[in-house]
C-alpha cells in the first residue's frame, strides 16, 4: 500500500514523455522509445498483480478528479436515519487514472490536527456527497477480502464501522484515537535493500506493507500526542496496529458528564469543608481533590484506554481551593485579632494554674521509687507505670526493701482523681511506708489494719483508698499479702493454660470500715512467675463508643504475655499498648497504674 505517496501526474521519465525532447535530434532513438511501454503502465501492471491500496488526499475545493471508492453500506440503527456526520471534503487529490484503475482499493490519508497534533483519525469521509473509507480501513477491507464497508448509524452519528469480520465502535464522526507509541526503527525496511536482495522475502509474507518516501523534503512529518514528529506513513502503520489489535483509545460518550459531576461534587466538598478544617488539613484536602481526577484519569487510561479530561476539573478545583484558603485565612486572621486580648488573659490564668499543677506533678513523680532501685538484684525484676487521667492523679504504687531478702510493694487507688485525690494519695502512701519501715516483723494484715486507722484519722472529705500490699521473700519466693478492696492481682505462670488470680486475704477499702480486722494471705511463687497488679483505670478504660476494656481483655493480653514468656517490663508495656489501642484516643476515664513483679528464683 502506498501510504505516503500520491501520483496525480504521469511519470515525466516515461519513454513517451521523452519523445518531445529527442525526436528532432535522433529519429532512431525516438522510434525505439516509442516502442517501449510507459512507466505508468509498468507500475499499473505491478499494482494489478497484488492487493494494493493507493492513497487519496481530501481537498477543501473540488478537483474534478473522479473518485473510485469501495461501496459503503449504511444501516440505520435508529428509526430516523440521517446522512452520517463525518468529515467532509469537496474533492480528492488521487493518482493517475491508469494506476487508480489497477489498484484493489483506495483510501484517504487525511487527518485533522488539534493545535498541530494528530489525535483523531476518521475512518469514513464524505467526498462531495460520496462516502469513502480511510486508508487504514481500506487496507483492512482488502486484507479481509470484503467487497464493501458496512456502516451503522444512529441518526447522523456513526455507531460502528465494519469490514469483513472486523468491526469496531467509533466516535460519532467515525474517528478513532490511535494509542501513539514512539518511533520504532523495527517498523522500517529500506526499499534499496529490498531491490538489492538484502532482505528475505519471507519478511513480507502475511503482513501489510506500507510504502512511503523518506527522502529529505519528501516526508510530511506530523506531531503525535507524545510530542514526537513522525512521518505520515508511520502514523498510518500505528493506526493499523491499533485497529488490528483493538488497542486504540476511546473517549466514552459519558466522559463529559463524569468530568462535570467530578468538578461539581469535589467543588461542593471543598466549599463545605474548607472553612471548618485547619489550614494544613484544608491544604491536604485540596491536594487530594486536585490529584484525585488526575489519578482516576490515569487509571482509566492505563486499564481501559479511556480518555478522560482530568486537567480541566483539576485546574478549576485548584483555583477554587486557592480562593477558599485565602478567604479562610483572612477570616482566621480577623478572628485571631479580635480574640487576642481574651486569649492573652486566659493564657496568664492558665499559666498560673499550669505552674501549680506542674509543681504538683513533679512532687508526685518524685515520690515514686526510682526505676533502677532493684537493678542489681538478679532475684527480682520489677516494672511499674502510672498515667494520671489529669495532670496529677489519685493512684499510687511503691516498693522498697525491708531488709536484704524481703521486698515490700504496694499499689493503691484513691476514690476520685485530680488534685484532691493526689494529695490524699501522697498522705496515704507516706503513712503506709512509714508504718511498714517501723514494723519489720508485723503481719501484712495487721499492717493494713494499722494503715486503715492512720489514714482514717484525718479525712474530712471522707475519701477512701483501695490498696494491695505484699511482702516477697526474695530467697524462697514466699509471698504474704493483704487486699483492701483493690482489683485482685493476676499471677502469670509459664506453661499454665490460664492466668490465675489471687482472691484471698481481702477486706474493705481503707477508710470505709473503722477498726476492720484485716487478715492477710500467703502463697509460694514459682521461679519465673509474674505477679501483675493493676488499678481500675485499666478495666474501666473506654473507647469512643463507651465500651469498657474489661477484665476479659486484661486476661487475654496477659495470656499472650505468658505464651511469649515476657519480662515484667514487657507485661507493663503490653497492657499499656493494648489499653491505648482499645481507647483509640478517647479521654481516659480514670488514672491507670500497672505494677509487674517477676521472681527469678534464688541466686
Amino acid at each position: 500500500a502506498a501510504a505516503g505517496i500520491l501520483m496525480p501526474e504521469p511519470d515525466r521519465l516515461s519513454p513517451a514523455r521523452l519523445l518531445d525532447r529527442v525526436e528532432k535530434v535522433d529519429p532512431a532513438l525516438a522510434a525505439r522509445l516509442a516502442a517501449l511501454p510507459s512507466n505508468d503502465a509498468e507500475l499499473a501492471r505491478a499494482i494489478a498483480a497484488a492487493p494494493v491500496v493507493l492513497a487519496l488526499a481530501g481537498m477543501r475545493e473540488a478537483t474534478g478528479i473522479a473518485l473510485r471508492a469501495a461501496p459503503i453500506l449504511v444501516r440505520a440503527v435508529s428509526a430516523a436515519p440521517a446522512r452520517p456526520a463525518v468529515m467532509k471534503y469537496a474533492g480528492v487529490l488521487g493518482n493517475v487514472d491508469e494506476l487508480d484503475r489497477a489498484a484493489a482499493g483506495r483510501g484517504l490519508i487525511s487527518a485533522p490536527s488539534s493545535y498541530g497534533v494528530i489525535r483523531r483519525i476518521p475512518l469514513i469521509f464524505d467526498i462531495d456527497g460520496t462516502l469513502a473509507p480511510a486508508f487504514a480501513l481500506e487496507m483492512l477491507r482488502v486484507a479481509e477480502g470484503a467487497p464493501t464497508v458496512r456502516l451503522s448509524v444512529e441518526g447522523s452519528a456513526v455507531a460502528m464501522v465494519a469490514a469483513g469480520a472486523w468491526a469496531a465502535a467509533t466516535e460519532r464522526d467515525s474517528a478513532v484515537r490511535p494509542y501513539a507509541s514512539h518511533h520504532d526503527p523495527r517498523r522500517f525496511v529500506s526499499a534499496l535493500d529490498v531491490l538489492e536482495g538484502n532482505v528475505e522475502l519471507a519478511v513480507f509474507r502475511n503482513v501489510m506493507v506500507l510504502i512511503g518516501a523518506t527522502g529529505a523534503g519528501l516526508v510530511d512529518s506530523q506531531i503525535t500526542p507524545l510530542g514526537e514528529p513522525m512521518s505520515g506513513t508511520e502514523i498510518q502503520a500505528q493506526l493499523l496496529e491499533n485497529l488490528i489489535d483493538r488497542t486504540w483509545l476511546q473517549r466514552p460518550p459519558w466522559a463529559r458528564a463524569v468530568e462535570i459531576a467530578t468538578l461539581v461534587l469535589l467543588g461542593v466538598l471543598l466549599i463545605s469543608t474548607t472553612s471548618r478544617l485547619a489550614p494544613r488539613n484544608a491544604g491536604w484536602l485540596a491536594t487530594a481533590c486536585v490529584a484525585g481526577p488526575a489519578l482516576g484519569g490515569y487509571f482509566a487510561f492505563r486499564t481501559q484506554r479511556w480518555l478522560l479530561d482530568a486537567a480541566t476539573p483539576g485546574l478549576a478545583l485548584l483555583v477554587l481551593a486557592i480562593v477558599l484558603l485565602a478567604l479562610t485565612l483572612r477570616d482566621a486572621t480577623r478572628q485571631r485579632k479580635s480574640l487576642q486580648r481574651i486569649v492573652q488573659v486566659a493564657r496568664e490564668k492558665a499559666a498560673r494554674v499550669a505552674g501549680e499543677f506542674e509543681a504538683a506533678q513533679r512532687i508526685q513523680v518524685g515520690m515514686l521509687p526510682p526505676a533502677d532501685l532493684l537493678r542489681d538484684d538478679r532475684r527480682i525484676e520489677l516494672a511499674a507505670l502510672m498515667l494520671p487521667a489529669r495532670d496529677v492523679g489519685g493512684d499510687l504504687y511503691d516498693y522498697f526493701r525491708l531488709d536484704a531478702r524481703r521486698l515490700f510493694f504496694l499499689i493503691g487507688d484513691v476514690a476520685g482523681k485530680g488534685l484532691s485525690a493526689s494529695i490524699f494519695m501522697a498522705v496515704s502512701k507516706a503513712l503506709y511506708k512509714s508504718m511498714a519501715l517501723r514494723s519489720h516483723e508485723v503481719d501484712v494484715g495487721t499492717l493494713m489494719g494499722a494503715a486503715n486507722a492512720e489514714v482514717s484519722r484525718d479525712n474530712p472529705e471522707t475519701l477512701f483508698v483501695t490498696a494491695f500490699a505484699g511482702i516477697l521473700d526474695l530467697d524462697t519466693g514466699e509471698l504474704s499479702y493483704c487486699n483492701a478492696g483493690h482489683e485482685n492481682p493476676y499471677l502469670l505462670i509459664a506453661d499454665e493454660p490460664s492466668v490465675a488470680r489471687i482472691t484471698d486475704g481481702d477486706g474493705p477499702p481503707l477508710c470505709a470500715v473503722d477498726g476492720y480486722p484485716y487478715r492477710g494471705g500467703e502463697r509460694r511463687m514459682r521461679p519465673g512467675a509474674i505477679l501483675c497488679l493493676i488499678t481500675d483505670g485499666v478495666t474501666d478504660a473506654c473507647n469512643a463508643r463507651g465500651e469498657f476494656y474489661g477484665g476479659k481483655r486484661v486476661e487475654a493480653c496477659l495470656h499472650r504475655c505468658v505464651q511469649q514468656r515476657a519480662s515484667a517490663r514487657a507485661v507493663v508495656d503490653a497492657l499499656r499498648a493494648d489499653v491505648a489501642a482499645h481507647a483509640g484516643g478517647a479521654d481516659p476515664a480514670d488514672d491507670l497504674t500497672v505494677l509487674a513483679l517477676r521472681w527469678n528464683g534464688p541466686y
